[in-house]
């Protein structure tokens, strides 16, 4: 094989499990690839190389036992700097917690371990996960694989920057107002932001309550698959972890058929501000779907004028919470922008909150009930302009920056708000070389219906077989 690195990550572990690659050379390759692309990509604050390949060692050992193999059996992963290990730096992209030590573990992290992943180490993000670009001001800038000039998305930056640029096989991300799918779209990559409560959040630095949700960026559907139904469910650690069932994603995707399937598109919101590139891509992706034999239908969506202000409203406050003592005490140990973005939520009266929260049920009833009458999935562009180079979004806190924020995040936090599955997919490449991608949004804990439509397009249009030079 010349290059392990690129394979599709369900491909690594199937070749880890039947002993054709051993999780020892998987990960040297791994490590190799990450010590090349550091450099160019920054995606990482911390490389664990020496525990990495400790952890390689003993899934081949378990092997050559007899054990039975994991899903993701010697299958080096990273994630976001955010996921708890305990006694190991979670820096959380910050100068404030640079030495922050927990003492306890993510259930998500000791899940995908019992599956048999292994950890190389903590990817950079965005500071504190606020910001949709990818900036951080105090790790420095993560850098697009197809193009180092032009942005990651965030605020799962270093997650998108390390599995677009074939670092390693899959990574977590978490996703508050699209940083799942942001940086999935920017990088080339599937993301799924999930039902609001479909995975545990026990062990994960927050940034929203109401909003935040954990989720895997991959190549290929089947990668994505495969982890969030290792990730998804109940968990007694976190009361707030759904306990409705998870169903089988990964069944879903193979052989998927779509014939017949509804598919609704807006006529208002989504397309506000969208390049020509953009639009052309995304009815490129619905005649593919036209061609597997689904229905497309047109909806007006209702509402959604309002819902970036009422996320704002419930972000703001919750995010003030956890920072207020910080912002206090320790206020120039924040970025610019962050803290630009942080101090207004203390300023946010209780009764706006609290009114964002009653209505939020409605409003996604309404969205379920319009939308889903007449069709199956939803399909939205996942950011509607051509992926932004580095100098023209690192706006920092100047009076732009708002503007900047909202039009990055013009088509994904509608759905945090709404708390329905969304799955980001590559589309194709705009004008300027970069990524394109749509999302499909789904009915409540959807998610399986999400990766059959999503796989049922990817084995035509096949943009996962393209990899950055």
């Amino acid at each position: 094989m010349t290059d392990p690195t690129q394979m599709s990550l369900v491909d690594a572990a199937n070749m880890v499990a039947s002993k054709e690659i051993s999780a020892r050379e998987l990960t040297e390759a791994c490590i190799a690839k990450a010590e090349r692309m550091q450099p160019t990509l920054n995606c990482f604050i911390s490389l664990d190389a020496k525990g990495a390949l400790a952890e390689a060692d003993a899934a081949d050992a378990a092997l050559a036992r007899g054990d039975a193999a994991g899903p993701l059996q010697g299958v080096p992963l990273a994630h976001k700097d955010m996921y708890y290990r305990a006694g190991k730096v979670s820096t959380c992209g910050s100068k404030i917690r640079k030495d922050f030590k927990p003492d306890h573990t993510a259930t998500v992290l000791e899940r995908l371990a019992a599956a048999g992943a292994l950890h190389m180490g903590g990817l950079n993000m965005s500071e504190f996960a606020v910001g949709p670009f990818g900036h951080n001001e105090h790790w420095g800038h993560c850098r697009n694989p197809w193009n180092p000039e032009h942005v990651t998305g965030g605020s799962s930056s270093g997650s998108g920057s390390s599995v677009g640029g074939r670092v390693v096989f899959g990574a977590l991300g978490s996703d508050t107002g699209g940083s799942v799918r942001l940086p999935a779209a920017c990088c080339g990559l599937v993301g799924m932001k999930g039902t609001q409560t479909r995975v545990s959040r026990y062990g994960v630095m927050g940034l929203s309550f109401s909003l935040d949700n954990v989720g895997p960026l991959t190549r290929t559907v089947r990668d994505n698959a495969r982890m969030m139904g290792i990730i998804a469910g109940a968990d007694p650690k976190d009361l707030t972890a759904s306990a409705m069932p998870v169903d089988d994603y990964e069944t879903a995707t193979i052989d998927a058929e779509i014939k017949g399937l509804r598919i609704a598109v807006p006529s208002n919101y989504y397309y506000d501000g969208a390049t020509d590139d953009v639009r052309a891509l995304m009815n490129a992706s619905l005649k593919t779907f036209e061609s597997l034999g689904a229905e497309i239908v047109t909806v007006e969506v209702p509402d959604h004028e309002k819902l970036a202000d009422l996320a704002i409203a419930l972000r703001g406050p919750e995010g003030a919470v956890l920072h207020q003592a910080w912002m206090r005490d320790r206020p120039d140990d924040y970025g610019a922008q962050v803290k630009a973005r942080l101090e207004p939520g203390l300023a946010i009266s209780g009764t706006e909150y609290v009114m964002s929260q009653q209505i939020r049920p409605r409003i996604t009833q309404r969205f379920v009930d319009t939308v889903f009458a007449d069709a199956d999935v939803f399909h939205a562009p996942t950011i509607n302009i051509p992926v932004p180079s580095i100098a023209e979004s690192d706006v920092k806190a100047s009076p732009n920056f708002p503007a900047a924020i909202a039009g990055m995040t013009h088509c994904t936090r509608p759905i945090n708000y709404l708390g329905l599955p969304s799955l980001a997919v590559p589309a194709g490449f705009t004008d300027n070389g970069l990524p394109a991608s749509f999302q499909l949004v789904g009915r409540p804990f959807a998610e399986a219906t999400l990766y059959r439509v999503a796989a049922a397009y990817e084995s035509e249009a096949r943009f996962c077989d393209h990899a950055p030079s």
